[in-house]
């Protein structure tokens, strides 16, 4: 299927468009850390890389057992980090259909020696529903919950980054219950081995990444631990989480309008950008 709609023409204006926008964002600047979901293989990442400007990337991936040949990866500024680990985390789920591996990558950053350990996500569809898939979600949560368990249990003041499309919403119970991912006061910085969603309060002002029937979905995110929001060494930019919708990727009519400009809508090439608009959080180094 894939075959039958891509061509090299088409993969180079995909490739165009996803830079246009990762070259918009951080005020034209680029950024240090980019997470992808969707991807096809390492090498299109490593394309994407070559398109971007003044940064030097280094492309993560590995392979998942989604059937689709569907993989998470990230980019990061070799002159910003060095990288020091990286694994796929298997999700097992009930039925035991395949799905894709949570992407583990582990960084240290140059001047502060820090390391952030960061998980990159793409969990199970709302295929069949909301309340039927649930449970992949969950399992999902829990996979992802006892690996970060394991790393608070060597460090309190791990540094940890989830991010991703997780399908579910900061409310929803994978994230409330299981993952344990909740709603913060930037200025409460003596917390120990909490997970603060950046877009929990975004989502429950009904703002959100993904358009669908109408209504705005938060089910792209980023979590992190309190380490980074305790003043010390590499912290949050309190309230700098955002959807950036840049006018370029916005639909401006139709059923679909205010939502983001995909590749396909239906059967139909349009030639855009992705049907997700890119979340971001700013983080500065502490002095």
């Amino acid at each position: 299927e894939s075959e039958k709609f891509w061509t090299e023409g088409k993969v180079e204006v995909k490739l165009n468009n996803l830079a246009k926008v990762i070259n918009f964002m951080n005020d034209g600047k680029g950024q240090d850390i980019i997470s992808f979901q969707e991807l096809e293989n390492f090498n299109m990442l490593k394309r994407l890389a070559y398109k971007l400007k003044d940064r030097d990337y280094i492309p993560v991936h590995r392979e998942s057992r989604d059937t689709r040949g569907i993989d998470v990866g990230l980019l990061y500024d070799r002159n910003v980090f060095d990288i020091e680990n990286v694994y796929p985390i298997r999700i097992d789920l009930p039925k035991r259909n395949p799905t894709r591996d949570i992407l583990f990558v582990s960084l240290r950053h140059l001047k502060t020696n820090e390391i952030l350990n960061i998980y990159v996500n793409h969990w199970p569809s709302r295929r069949g529903g909301q309340e039927k898939s649930e449970v992949n979600r969950i399992t999902a949560a829990q996979t992802l919950r006892s690996s970060i368990d394991s790393l608070f249990a060597k460090d309190e003041n791990a540094n940890i980054i989830l991010i991703g499309d997780f399908n579910d919403e900061p409310t929803d119970f994978s994230f409330t219950r299981f993952l344990k991912a909740k709603d913060f006061d930037c200025s409460v910085k003596n917390l120990k081995k909490e997970l603060l969603n950046l877009g929990y309060k975004k989502s429950v002002n009904k703002e959100g990444s993904y358009l669908f029937g109408g209504q705005w979905d938060m089910i792209d995110q980023i979590v992190i631990s309190s380490a980074l929001n305790d003043g010390k060494k590499i912290d949050y930019v309190c309230d700098s989480f955002e959807v950036l919708k840049p006018d370029f990727m916005v639909i401006e009519e139709g059923n679909r309008k205010g939502g983001a400009l995909p590749t396909y809508m239906g059967n139909k090439y349009v030639g855009g950008f992705s049907d997700h608009f890119p979340v971001a959080a700013k983080f500065f180094i502490a002095n």
